[in-house]
C-alpha cells in the first residue's frame, strides 16, 4: 500500500501529519521532516521498529501520504487533541516484577502462616485495596503475567493453553493497557474515479479521521446546498418560461421534473467523495482490544456488505460498503483468540498472512454477494495476536499458524494450582474484593465468610497444600453468596451466606448425583447392612467435582468354550485396560481354572455416559475375587483406587468428592490409596460421618472389605505370600510424590 502512514514510525506531532498540499506551502517544513525522516532511516533497523515481528516489507513508507491530488482533503491545518492526563498513560517501564498485596493494611506476620488470610488484619474486604491495572490483580499466574509484559515491551505474540477459567482473557486485556496509546491510527476509505471496485485506504493518526471525514462532508453539503439553489433557480425559470410565455403548465412541470431527477442522480457522485472511516481510534485511550473468539470469516478478516442496487444509479458506492474486521481494528493493539482450533483452516492461513505481512486488503467473504467483486488497498493490521485454548486447540490449530506465533513470541501453559502461601492467601482475599469492586452491586465479605471461600479454593484445588486456579467457578460462587446477601440486604456477605451459595451453586453434574442417590435410597439400591459375595460399592466422579456411588457386581458361570472375562456397562478405553490388568492379578492368585470359567463383570446403572478411566480397579478386583472364593464383601465400605498388574494401589484423581459421595450414601468406611491421603479436604459435616482407610495393595484392600474371618484371613495370608515380594519392591513407587490423574 502506497499511501498510507509508517506503522512503525508514527508521526511525531500534527504538524507531521498534513497533506502534501498543505507541505508545498510550507516548504521549511517539509525540509524539516525529510531531515527527521532521514534520521530515523539511519536509525538501527531493530530499534527503528522496535523488534516487530515480521519485519515489514514495503520499505518505502512515509510519515504521510504522498498522493495530494488523490485525496484532497479539506483541511488547512490538524492539531492533535491534548489531554490534560497524557504524562499518566501507563507504560510497561511503570511495572515492577512484584505487586503490592495489601498496601496501607497490616499485616501480622507472625501468625501469616497458619491465619487463612494469610496475617491480612481486615475486617471485611473494603479495607483491601484494589490495582488499578489488570495486570497487577492477576494471580497465581506469575510466569504467563512476566510473559506478557515482556511481550508488550516487545510486540511478540502469545499463546496461552490451559483450562477455562484460569485468566486467558484478563490477561489479553492486561496486554492492551501496556502497549503505548502514541501509535494509534484511523484508517479511511476512498471511492476509486479509475476502478470503482478497487478502493483507496489511508491511514492517519488517531483522531485526524474524523476531521477528515467532517470536512469532506461539509464540503459535500455546500455543493449539495449550490446545486440545490441552481436546480430551484432552473426549475423557476422553466416553470415560469412555461406559464408566460408557452402558456402550457403541465410542459413546465414534466421539465422541472426533469430537471430534478437529472440532479438528484448527479448529486450522487458529489456524495461519493466522501471517505468512510472504518477504523476510528479518535476516542481511544489505551491500545485496541478485540476478543474474535468464534468469529466467522467476514468478522474477523473484514467483509463488503452486498448490494441489492448494484447499477442503474441507484447501487451504493464499494468504499462505503467496506466494513473492518477484528484484525483491522486491532492495529496497533490486541487481538485475541480464544479457542484458535475452531477457526476455518482457511480463515487460519489468512490469518497467518496477516500476522506475516502485517496488513491485509478486505474483501467480500461471500462469492455470490457483489462483494466478492470489491477488494480494497491493504489495510495496515499491526495487531498482537494472542491465541489461547484447552489442551486440545493445538491438535486442530493450522502448524504453520502455530509456527509463526511461536517463532514471533511465546508459549505459555496455564496452571491449574498454585502452593498454599500466606502471600496467595492475601491475593485470594484480594481476588474477593476484586470481584465485588468490579461487580458493582455485592455487598463486601466478612473476614469469616472470605476464609471459607479460600477453604473452598483448597478443596478445589485437589491437591494437598494448594489453591486452585480456576478463578471463574470461585467467581461464580462469589457473586451467588454476594446475591443472597443482597437478597436480603444485608450490609456484608456472611459466611452463613457463601455456605448457602454452595449448595445453591452445585453444577449440573453434582446435581444429577444428589438425584441419583436419592432414586437408590428410593428404591433400595444402595445396600449398606450385612455382606453380599460379588458386590462392591465403587466411587467415581461425575464431570470435575462431583462424586457419586457405582456399584460393581462379579459373577463365575461355567464357560461354554474358553473362559474369559465379560464386563459391561460402558466401558471406555481405558476402564477396558484396568480391568484386563485385573484379571492378571486374578489368574496369578486363584486356584480355579479360569480357562473353564467366564466371569462377568457389571458397573450397575453406570448410565449412557458410561465409565472412564481406571479409578475402579480396585473395585473390580475385590467384587471378582469375593466372586470366585465366596467370600462376602462388606457393603458398609465404599472405595476408590487404580491397581497396577503387580497388585499395588495407585493414586488417582477426585478423591474429595468420592469420600463426601460415600458419606452422602450413608456407608461407614471408604479405602483409597495411600498416595492419595494428603489430597483429602472433605467438609466439616462428612468429617464425622465416615472413616477414611488409605491402602497401598490389594492384600491390605481384601483384609479391610472382606467378612467371613476364616477364610478372609487364608485367602489373604495365600495372596500375600504370593505377591509380597511385588508388594515389598513397589511400596516406594505409591508414595507421597505421585502425581494422580483425574478419574
Amino acid at each position: 500500500m502506497s499511501n498510507d502512514t509508517n506503522v512503525d514510525d508514527p508521526p511525531e506531532d500534527g504538524a507531521d501529519a498534513g497533506t502534501d498540499e498543505e507541505q508545498s506551502q510550507s516548504p521549511a517544513r517539509s525540509q524539516s521532516q525529510e531531515r527527521e525522516q532521514q534520521g530515523r532511516e539511519s536509525e538501527p533497523e531493530s530499534d527503528r521498529q522496535g523488534e516487530r515481528s515480521p519485519p515489514e516489507s514495503d520499505g518505502d513508507r512515509r510519515d504521510d501520504v504522498d498522493d495530494g491530488d488523490e485525496f484532497d482533503d479539506p483541511i488547512d491545518e490538524f492539531e492533535p487533541e491534548s489531554t490534560e492526563d497524557d504524562d499518566d498513560i501507563e507504560t510497561v517501564d511503570d511495572l515492577g516484577s512484584t505487586v503490592d498485596v495489601d498496601p496501607g493494611v497490616e499485616i501480622d506476620e507472625e501468625n501469616a502462616e497458619d491465619d487463612l488470610l494469610g496475617g491480612l488484619k481486615v475486617d471485611t474486604t473494603s479495607d483491601i485495596e484494589v490495582p488499578d491495572r489488570l495486570v497487577d490483580q492477576v494471580i497465581g499466574q506469575d510466569e504467563a503475567r512476566d510473559i506478557i509484559i515482556k511481550a508488550a515491551k516487545q510486540r511478540r505474540h502469545v499463546m496461552m493453553i490451559g483450562s477455562p477459567g484460569t485468566g486467558k482473557s484478563m490477561l489479553a486485556k492486561a496486554m492492551s493497557q501496556l502497549l503505548p496509546q502514541e501509535d494509534l491510527q484511523d484508517v479511511l476509505v476512498y471511492h476509486n474515479p479509475d476502478d470503482g471496485n478497487a478502493p483507496k485506504v489511508r491511514t492517519v493518526p488517531a483522531g485526524k479521521g474524523e476531521q477528515i471525514v467532517d470536512a469532506h462532508k461539509e464540503e459535500a453539503r455546500k455543493r449539495n446546498q449550490m446545486r440545490s439553489i441552481l436546480m430551484w433557480i432552473i426549475i423557476a425559470i422553466v416553470l415560469a418560461y412555461a406559464i408566460l410565455m408557452a402558456g402550457n403548465i403541465l410542459l413546465g412541470i414534466l421539465v422541472a421534473g426533469i430537471i430534478w431527477l437529472i440532479f438528484r442522480y448527479t448529486s450522487r457522485g458529489t456524495d461519493a467523495m466522501v471517505p468512510n472511516m472504518i477504523v476510528n481510534n479518535g476516542d481511544q485511550r489505551q491500545a485496541p482490544f478485540e476478543d474474535a473468539t468464534g468469529a466467522h470469516a467476514g468478522a474477523l478478516l473484514g467483509d463488503v456488505r452486498h448490494d441489492p442496487f448494484q447499477s442503474g444509479g441507484m447501487e451504493t458506492p464499494s468504499h462505503d460498503r467496506v466494513e473492518p474486521g477484528s484484525i483491522h481494528k486491532s492495529n496497533k493493539g490486541v487481538l485475541f483468540v480464544d479457542e484458535i482450533n475452531t477457526l476455518d483452516v482457511r480463515t487460519q492461513q489468512k490469518l497467518m498472512t496477516a500476522i506475516q505481512e502485517g496488513e491485509f486488503a478486505i474483501t467480500g467473504q461471500s462469492e455470490r454477494s457483489s462483494g466478492a467483486m470489491v477488494q480494497t488497498e491493504p489495510v495496515p493490521c499491526d495487531f498482537i495476536m494472542i491465541a489461547a485454548g484447552n489442551l486440545d486447540a493445538m491438535e486442530n490449530m493450522h502448524p504453520a499458524l502455530r509456527n509463526r506465533v511461536k517463532g514471533y513470541g511465546y508459549e505459555v501453559y496455564m496452571e491449574d494450582t498454585i502452593e498454599d502461601t500466606p502471600e496467595m492467601r492475601r491475593k485470594y482475599a484480594r481476588f474477593i474484593a476484586q470481584e465485588v469492586e468490579r461487580d458493582g452491586r455485592l455487598p463486601h465479605f466478612e473476614r469469616e465468610a472470605v476464609e471459607e471461600l479460600i477453604l473452598e479454593a483448597k478443596r478445589r484445588s485437589g491437591r494437598k497444600n494448594h489453591l486452585t486456579l480456576h478463578f471463574r467457578s470461585l467467581g461464580g460462587l462469589v457473586r451467588v453468596a454476594g446475591d443472597i446477601a443482597r437478597a436480603e440486604d444485608k450490609d456484608h456477605t456472611t459466611r452463613d451466606h457463601v455456605l448457602q451459595a454452595k449448595r445453591r451453586s452445585r453444577s449440573i453434574e453434582q446435581q444429577l448425583a444428589d438425584d441419583y442417590i436419592e432414586r437408590r435410597k428410593d428404591y433400595e439400591l444402595q445396600v449398606t447392612q450385612d455382606g453380599v459375595e460379588g458386590r462392591v460399592n465403587g466411587l467415581a466422579v461425575m464431570g470435575e467435582d462431583s462424586g457419586i456411588m457405582l456399584p460393581v457386581m462379579a459373577e463365575i458361570a461355567p464357560a461354554q468354550g474358553q473362559g474369559q472375562v465379560i464386563a459391561t456397562g460402558q466401558l471406555k478405553e481405558m476402564a477396558e485396560e484396568s480391568v484386563q490388568n485385573v484379571s492378571a492379578i486374578i489368574k496369578k492368585f486363584s486356584d480355579v481354572n479360569l480357562s473353564e470359567k467366564d466371569i462377568h463383570i457389571q458397573f450397575v446403572q453406570a448410565g449412557q455416559q458410561g465409565v472412564d478411566g481406571d479409578s475402579a480397579s480396585i473395585t473390580v478386583a475385590t467384587a471378582v475375587i469375593s466372586a470366585l472364593e465366596d467370600i462376602p464383601v462388606d457393603q458398609s465400605i465404599a472405595m476408590t483406587g487404580s491397581l497396577s498388574v503387580r497388585g499395588d494401589v495407585l493414586p488417582v484423581g477426585g478423591v474429595t468428592h468420592k469420600i463426601e459421595a460415600a458419606a452422602k450414601a450413608g456407608c461407614d468406611k471408604v479405602i483409597i490409596p495411600k498416595a492419595n491421603e494428603q489430597d483429602v479436604m472433605i467438609e466439616e459435616e462428612y468429617e464425622e460421618m465416615v472413616e477414611i482407610i488409605p491402602c497401598s495393595n490389594i492384600s491390605e484392600v481384601l483384609d479391610v472389605a472382606l467378612e467371613g474371618e476364616p477364610k478372609k484371613d487364608s485367602l489373604v495370608d495365600r495372596l500375600k505370600q504370593i505377591t509380597g515380594s511385588a508388594f515389598e519392591g513397589n511400596q516406594s513407587a505409591v508414595g507421597s510424590g505421585s502425581n494422580p490423574s483425574p478419574q
